[in-house]
């Protein structure tokens, strides 16, 4: 009789114990919204600032390793309103950010049982559309820019399963890119 009360003192403490692993753990899904800022810095032309729009779409997974840290996996596709203008004389400019595609990794640490923060890096790949206005003469062109973004939020889980959050980002690409992002996020774990 006495093992079976202490078996069951050890179930029942275990179901009041917050689920920290579970607020953390498995798939997730979420969408983007917030500031971009893209800096330009071309080779001996100074440097070139513009703000815009964040939208997009994120996906993960976090694999728990611990009661209260979990590693994951992200992949995010968003885009930006953000262009550039410059005119000279009759020659107009224009360079404007296009979609950004994003895959790293994340590290996640419970602080209580609704609120998560963590920390981020991986590989980004943006593109940015060009083009240069002469008189009637327009030249277009677009590319893509290799870079690594780094950034860091949090989580409030507003139910069992679905979470709002910040997050502060920041990618350097090749050319000469960089951008700051704030982004507010809207979630769902599976």
């Amino acid at each position: 009789m006495r093992k079976i009360s202490v078996l069951l003192a050890a179930v029942a403490a275990t179901a009041s114990a917050p689920a920290f692993a579970g607020d953390i753990a498995g798939p997730r899904v979420e969408a983007v919204l917030g500031w971009d800022h893209v800096r330009a810095n071309p080779a001996g032309t100074g440097s070139l600032n513009s703000d815009g729009f964040l939208y997009g779409l994120g996906l993960g997974y976090d694999f728990a390793v611990g009661g209260k840290v979990a590693l994951g996996l992200d992949a995010e596709i968003s885009d930006a309103s953000t262009d550039f203008d410059v005119t000279a004389g009759t020659t107009r400019a224009r360079l404007s950010a296009g979609r950004d595609l994003y895959v790293g990794g994340r590290v996640t640490g419970a602080v209580s049982d609704t609120f998560n923060v963590y920390a981020k890096v991986g590989y980004t790949n943006a593109r940015f559309k060009g083009s240069v206005t002469t008189g009637t003469t327009t030249t277009s062109a677009s590319g893509n820019a290799d870079g690594i973004r780094a950034g860091v939020g949090a989580q409030y889980m507003v139910t069992s399963n679905a979470y709002v959050g910040a997050e502060y980002r920041y990618s350097n690409y090749e050319a000469g890119l960089s951008r700051h992002q704030l982004a507010a996020t809207i979630g769902y774990r599976f």
